[in-house]
């Protein structure tokens, strides 16, 4: 048997830059859709309290985006099309835990000018810093047969 058989090849950056830019637009859809709702029953979000809990809210969403697709395929939809999963420490799916982590760490990583994405370059596996703390990877998908 083969060692890739094993072992699954972690994904390229430059593909999981894809799957982030894909991501995007699919994301800026969920957002758009799940902000109706909540501006139709608060209204003006603003300023204030209001602008605060449409932050929350729209994380909040975000999150559930993410890890529900996560835990249940370890794939988004943008994951699928550039054949990506994530797998957990073990190199199974990841626990609700490990998904809030990875959002969280995932968030930090980019706040800091994108220092958690850049790491890839330098990480001996390729790694996004926070796949590399949590024990997570981006590994690639072989075609169907």
């Amino acid at each position: 048997m083969q060692d890739s058989a094993i072992a699954p090849q972690s994904a390229s950056f430059r593909a999981r830059i894809a799957v982030m830019v894909y991501e995007s637009l699919l994301v800026l859809a969920v957002l758009f859709i799940a902000s109706l709702p909540f501006l139709y029953v608060v209204g003006d979000a603003r300023t204030g309290g209001r602008h605060l809990a449409f932050q929350v809210y729209l994380m909040t969403v975000l999150f559930a985006y993410f890890a529900t697709f996560w835990r249940r395929s370890g794939q988004t939809l943008a994951m699928k099309t550039w054949r990506i999963r994530l797998d957990g420490p073990g190199g199974g799916r990841i626990t609700l835990k490990l998904a809030l982590l990875r959002y969280l760490f995932a968030w930090a990583g980019l706040l800091l000018g994108g220092a958690g994405f850049w790491w890839a370059l330098v990480d001996r596996d390729r790694q996004f810093l926070h796949d590399r703390l949590l024990g997570t990877r981006l590994v690639r998908v072989p075609r169907p047969a």
